[in-house]
């Protein structure tokens, strides 16, 4: 995934979930942080922050807040980017999911039961279900979901066990916008009942899956395979 026209600014403050004030080239600009979650680990004054700058004149905000420097880690928390480089993974075939290694057909926004899931996949014989959530919270090198509650969250798990139990293969697949994360766990300090839902999943056959990010400040690609931890 590739951004174009990327700005280096200085994050200020955030007056609300959906605007940044930052500094750019010494005057303040506003921006729209593509990311509802908290992210107070990540957006801290004076933090190096990456913006898009949009040649839409009739927008409100110029700019979009696509990625924020924490210590040495790039971290990416544009929340649709996770969908982007997975279908580009998956069709340019570097990734093949466990169970489904091959389809012929997919589609995005998928309507099942009472949620509507990100990717559904069909092959001659199989149809998958996809639910892909972007990771943006690491702490002492675990990467960790969600960073705020999540009863949307809990809802699409449930229905991929129930998915699952109506003979589609199912998957839960963690995209954390960054790189040097050693393992990932469901925030169980968060949203316990997340937590708890998604071993849930893990036990009744649904692919609980987790991959890292190479990030730069204007490109996302889907990398390496992080490890679980969903006991803790």
């Amino acid at each position: 995934m590739i951004y174009e026209n990327i700005h280096t600014a200085k994050f200020k403050h955030r007056p609300n979930r959906f605007i940044a004030c930052c500094e750019l080239d010494g005057t303040e600009v506003t921006a729209h942080v593509r990311n509802t979650g908290r992210l107070s680990e990540l957006l801290v004054p004076g933090a190096t922050v990456y913006l898009q700058k949009s040649d839409n004149q009739k927008r409100k905000t110029r700019y979009s807040l696509i990625a924020v420097k924490k210590g040495n880690i790039l971290v990416n928390i544009d929340s649709t980017a996770p969908n982007y480089v997975l279908l580009e993974a998956l069709n340019s075939g570097t990734l093949q999911l466990p169970g489904f290694e091959s389809f012929s057909l997919i589609k995005a926004e998928y309507q099942y039961g009472a949620s509507r899931f990100d990717f559904y996949l069909e092959s001659d014989i199989k149809k998958a279900l996809i639910e892909v959530k972007g990771v943006t919270l690491e702490n002492d090198g675990t990467a960790l979901f969600p960073d705020a509650p999540t009863e949307r969250g809990v809802k699409h798990v449930e229905e991929l066990i129930k998915a699952k139990k109506e003979g589609f293969e199912t998957y839960l697949i963690f995209i954390v916008q960054m790189k040097g994360v050693s393992i990932f766990s469901p925030n169980k300090k968060m949203h316990p009942s997340f937590a708890e839902i998604v071993k849930d999943a893990f036990d009744s056959g649904v692919h609980v899956l987790c991959y890292d990010c190479t990030v730069t400040k204007d490109s996302l690609t889907l990398s390496g395979t992080v490890p679980l931890n969903l006991i803790d």
